[in-house]
């Protein structure tokens, strides 16, 4: 197959990135003509739709295979760009998909260093048993998920684990749990859950009572920082990352409900394999930027994140 159009390569990004044939055409600077005819072309050339024309637009399979080659060109294109010295062509936006807790935690002072050189970061949240899912559909190229397993393509390095904990506030449990949180009444206590695809409530309660697929009542709040509020003013029960509960247990504003129970999340960093990884960027032998950015992401990683020992001891001990 002869070389694909790399401005029709743009605009496929474009239109998957802005979600119209409009605001495709600005973020290009062209006009919805050019992009239409553009995309056109490329359909044209493969012999195959790869766009549906629906509200919002949709890719089709084929349409999927080739944004993810769009995509790693236009990462290639980045680091050449860079080894030249060319600047102002690196403007381009680098997707990557990462979970909300990681997010609201390690990963922008993970990433400070390169943002601060100049990198277009574009960061996608979703559940971490999820994020992988647009590494697939060539949404993004990297990921921070829980997948072990590379995807096709793709290379996998650990990051880290996050561990995940119960807590409520003191008032909560002075209303609702005076005799603690326990097998016989957990399905009646309301517990605090980020979003629909989120089930480490679940996992923590099967592990703490040995209950398979236990039923809570459950009250969504999707926003990690926001969640942590909710749990603070008495919405209910969270499950959530040490990390982002710990300054609100030291101070007393959550307690530790059996803290000897937590729930380990074990992170890893997915990229797309790009032509010339094994030489390095463009190749140079240099790392690439997806490189970099891995290696950002591994170094700012949590090590341990679970709660001291003698803080559980003594959240463990009888009032």
């Amino acid at each position: 197959m002869e070389p694909l159009d790399p401005a029709a390569l743009d605009a496929l990004i474009a239109l998957v990135d802005e979600g119209s044939f409009d605001a495709a055409a600005r973020r290009l600077a062209v006009t919805q003509s050019a992009v239409s005819q553009r995309l056109r072309a490329l359909e044209t050339r493969v012999g195959q739709p790869l766009v549906v024309r629906s509200r919002p637009l949709r890719l089709t399979a084929s349409g999927q295979v080739l944004l993810r080659h769009a995509r790693q060109v236009q990462a290639l294109q980045a680091d050449l760009d860079r080894e030249l010295g060319e600047t102002g062509r690196t403007h381009e936006r680098v997707p990557i998909a990462v979970n909300a807790d990681s997010l609201a935690t390690w990963v922008l002072p993970a990433l400070q260093p390169l943002v601060d050189e100049g990198v277009s970061l574009e960061l996608i949240v979703d559940d971490q048993d999820f994020t992988h899912e647009w590494l697939r559909q060539g949404q993004v190229l990297g990921c921070v998920t829980t997948l072990d397993e590379a995807l096709r393509a793709c290379r996998v390095s650990p990051l880290g684990v996050m561990h995940y904990v119960a807590v409520a506030s003191p008032a909560f449990l002075a209303r609702h749990l005076s005799g603690g949180l326990h097998r016989g009444n957990f399905a009646q206590v309301p517990f605090v859950v980020f979003n629909r695809k989120d089930d480490v409530q679940a996992q923590w309660v099967a592990k703490a009572f040995g209950v398979r697929q236990p039923r809570l009542v459950q009250r969504h709040v999707p926003s990690a920082e926001a969640y942590v509020r909710a749990v603070a003013a008495g919405w209910g029960v969270g499950v959530a990352a040490w990390s982002l509960v710990q300054d609100a247990v030291e101070r007393g504003a959550l307690t530790l409900l059996h803290p000897q129970v937590s729930i380990e999340i074990t992170l890893h960093w997915h990229q797309w394999k790009l032509l010339g990884d094994e030489a390095g960027a463009a190749g140079s032998g240099r790392p690439s930027l997806l490189d970099r950015i891995g290696a950002a992401l591994a170094h700012g990683a949590p090590r341990d994140g679970r709660p001291p020992p003698a803080l559980v001891a003594a959240a463990s001990a009888p009032a």
